[in-house]
């Protein structure tokens, strides 16, 4: 039996509904838990690595600790850097509260300054603004896909600085729970030398490393870094390659961090927007050449609570 036939035996086609061209499907009829069989999860696997991102509408009976259990089925749990609490009773779990100063209205891959960022995130819906609040993620590998072939070669050699240390400017209006929040995090400077385009482990396809974090492209002048990067970014972020998805409470969405970026929108005003998320731990990203990520700056702590 194919792969394909495993997951559709499992988790019915008719509830695995596409919500664009190239990235993003909601499944339906399925209440997440940490007891699910090991079919329903290794289905779940295989419909992440073929959508990038997977929703999840009324998963109201989750909590913290249950949402963590869940995401441990495919992986262990990764702590969040040194100046971010987790979650009473659990590793992972983070809550990102734009009044407090965690928001991220900016295109990135989740902790791509570690040298092995997480593989995959599950976030959960706990106050979500009436309107507003979208979050958009991108397929990085069909970004890939698309460029010429002259510029799919020209990327394969680069590679890219990704640090925690950026300004808190680079949002539109920082606010000073931003400006603290940021100045916590250039005390605990984490730095990493990723390929441009890394080879995923469990697809084998090619995926851009890109996103705020990303700070110079090595050996390469800063100058035409820029252009560098404004050139291969808008591969990805390009309309075609991109899912909206509009909130609901309780709502759950898992994405490969391996293989997407995304952005969350500020266009809620004052309202409240509070989301939780857990992290599994990925790999060390390898190149075309084959040649692996390394950090040149470490946390020295796991955790801060």
């Amino acid at each position: 039996m194919s792969e394909r036939a495993l997951i559709d035996s499992v988790i019915s086609p008719a509830d695995v509904v596409k919500r664009s061209g190239r990235v993003g499907a909601e499944i339906l009829n399925i209440k997440l838990s940490g007891d699910l069989p090991e079919q329903t999860i290794a289905a779940i696997n295989g419909l992440l690595l073929e959508y990038k991102v997977i929703f999840f509408r009324e998963q109201g009976h989750l909590d913290d600790v249950e949402q963590e259990r869940f995401a441990c089925r495919f992986g262990k749990a990764l702590p969040p850097t040194p100046t971010v609490s987790t979650l009473k009773g659990t590793i992972s779990m983070i809550e990102i509260d734009t009044v407090r100063g965690l928001r991220a209205d900016c295109w990135h891959i989740d902790m791509a300054y570690m040298e092995a960022y997480p593989k995959i995130l599950v976030l959960r819906g706990v106050v979500i603004p009436p309107t507003g609040g979208d979050t958009v993620w991108a397929n990085t590998a069909t970004a890939y896909l698309d460029l010429p072939p002259p510029l799919q070669r020209l990327a394969d050699d680069l590679w890219v600085v990704h640090s925690n240390a950026f300004d808190p400017a680079i949002f539109s209006r920082p606010t000073e729970a931003d400006k603290k929040h940021y100045n916590k995090v250039l005390k605990a400077k984490l730095e990493t030398e990723h390929p441009l385009v890394r080879v995923h482990p469990e697809t084998g396809e090619r995926a851009l490393v890109l996103g705020m974090y990303a700070k110079r492209f090595v050996d390469v002048p800063r100058y035409d870094g820029q252009r560098l990067f404004d050139l291969f970014e808008s591969h990805i972020i390009a309309s075609e390659n991109t899912l909206r998805w509009n909130w609901k409470q309780d709502d759950v969405v898992m994405w490969d961090n391996r293989a997407t970026m995304h952005y969350a929108a500020k266009d809620y005003g004052d309202q409240p927007r509070l989301v939780r998320r857990a992290a599994i731990a990925g790999e060390v990203p390898i190149g075309v050449n084959g040649r692996r990520s390394v950090a040149r700056a470490k946390q020295q702590s796991a955790n801060v609570v």
